[in-house]
């Protein structure tokens, strides 16, 4: 697979970088049913070239991906600038081990794991469904 990040000696290839390693949260856009995309807040990581999200599975966004895989990532901004909006296409990815046993998700997201659902296993019982995205593009400023 291409690599589709900008050149790391820009600013924006640099921004890109930063924000896909430190940011904790994305917002990640399916389209629904009836064709109205359907933005939702999500914590992700960010290896081997794609973003990695798991999922409760009860959650819209997998019947979504399943009809539509073409979906948008991009970071929150008060302010209007650092603007990062990724396009490309989604999978439900059943050879992703559980988010408790993900070494790197779980680095990034134990302690809000334990917050939200009492203890990364039960987490990783609710949010069961990983779905990967592997962009095909990345724009903003």
């Amino acid at each position: 697979m291409p690599d589709v990040l900008p050149d790391s000696s820009t600013p924006f290839g640099r921004q890109v970088r930063d924000r896909l390693a430190s940011e904790s949260l994305i917002w990640f856009t399916t389209v629904g049913r009836d064709g109205t995309p359907q933005p939702n807040p999500v914590w992700f990581l960010w290896e081997d070239g794609s973003v990695l999200v798991y999922n409760a599975s009860g959650a819209n966004r997998i019947d979504h991906v399943r009809r539509r895989p073409r979906v948008s990532l991009h970071f929150n901004s008060t302010n209007g600038g650092g603007i990062v909006v990724l396009t490309g296409t989604a999978e439900i990815a059943d050879a992703e081990p559980p988010a408790d046993r993900h070494e790197a998700y779980l680095a990034k997201y134990s302690g809000g794991m334990s917050e939200v659902s009492g203890s990364p296993a039960a987490f990783a019982r609710t949010y069961s469904v990983p779905i990967r995205v592997r962009p095909t593009n990345i724009r903003g400023h």
